[in-house]
């Protein structure tokens, strides 16, 4: 029995990684995927909207407004009836397993929380729209086996949100490990870290996640932003509402421009000569 549990271990990550993998091929080959449509698409996908469960994690999506329906649309692949010159923007949502990145991709995207999330094996993407953008959040699990793919979607985002759970002091040193890799292979993307679960009574205090995440040491070097949250708790005392979340990575969009590639590894060699 304990053979066959190690086994169905095994199979079940191999197949996460694939997932990932071909996840990666995907966005990377297929940069259209999101636009193409053909006629009398969109009428079936508004009924098949309005028969869906917006509660799956596939389509994260509140109530079934004109935009909730464009948004469905643009998730499958559809382009609903969104004009031409919107921009795509996309935010990685990335943290150790546990931490509670569904529950708070969730949240952001449907304004509406929920006690628990399963594990995400491989990824979890949902959409909004936002004054002309489109704004993909994408997560990648935060397991062992998937940690090592996270560099791989840098590229194409823009902002990159880091989820840390307050209350697991012990693997807080891990985080920071993972954290600051990242960091060197994306010196100018702009950082958010919430460090959830404050509504707990275990939570460690904003400042001491400052200082167990070493992020003195990159605040000089990018964008970076801490803030409290609770995915579960939604505005819990002292936290800052995930709707918040949402409006300063919308404010942040906004204003971001793509950084040109030379002054990457400019930035590259700046970062790497301030940690040693």
């Amino acid at each position: 029995m304990a053979a066959l549990r190690s086994l169905s271990m095994v199979i079940g990550a191999a197949v996460a990684a694939l997932g990932s993998v071909l996840f990666i091929a995907w966005s990377r080959y297929v940069p259209g995927r999101r636009r193409w449509r053909r006629p009398g698409y969109e009428l079936q996908y508004r009924q098949l909207y309005d028969q869906a469960s917006c509660t799956e994690p596939c389509m994260p999506y509140g109530p079934q407004t004109e935009q909730s329906i464009d948004q469905f649309l643009v998730h499958f692949g559809q382009g609903g009836n969104l004009p031409s010159n919107y921009l795509d923007r996309q935010i990685l949502v990335l943290g150790l397993d546990g931490a509670g990145k569904s529950s708070i991709i969730h949240a952001i995207s449907t304004n509406t929380t929920r006690s628990s999330s399963p594990p995400t094996h491989g990824f979890n993407t949902a959409q909004i729209l936002s004054q002309g953008l489109r704004i993909e959040l994408l997560e990648v699990g935060g397991s062992q086996n998937l940690r090592t793919y996270w560099s791989q979607y840098l590229k194409k985002t823009h902002i990159m949100v880091f989820v840390v759970d307050s209350t697991d002091d012990i693997r807080l040193q891990l985080a920071r490990h993972e954290l600051h890799r990242l960091l060197e292979e994306a010196p100018q993307l702009p950082l958010m870290v919430l460090a959830n679960k404050q509504d707990c009574g275990s939570a460690l205090s904003i400042s001491d996640i400052h200082s167990e995440l070493s992020l003195h040491r990159i605040e000089g070097l990018r964008e970076v932003t801490l803030l409290g949250t609770s995915a579960v708790h939604d505005g819990y005392g002292s936290s800052t509402s995930l709707q918040t979340v949402r409006s300063m990575l919308e404010e942040r969009l906004h204003k971001i421009e793509e950084p040109e590639e030379s002054t990457n590894h400019i930035q590259r060699n700046h970062y790497q000569t301030s940690l040693s």
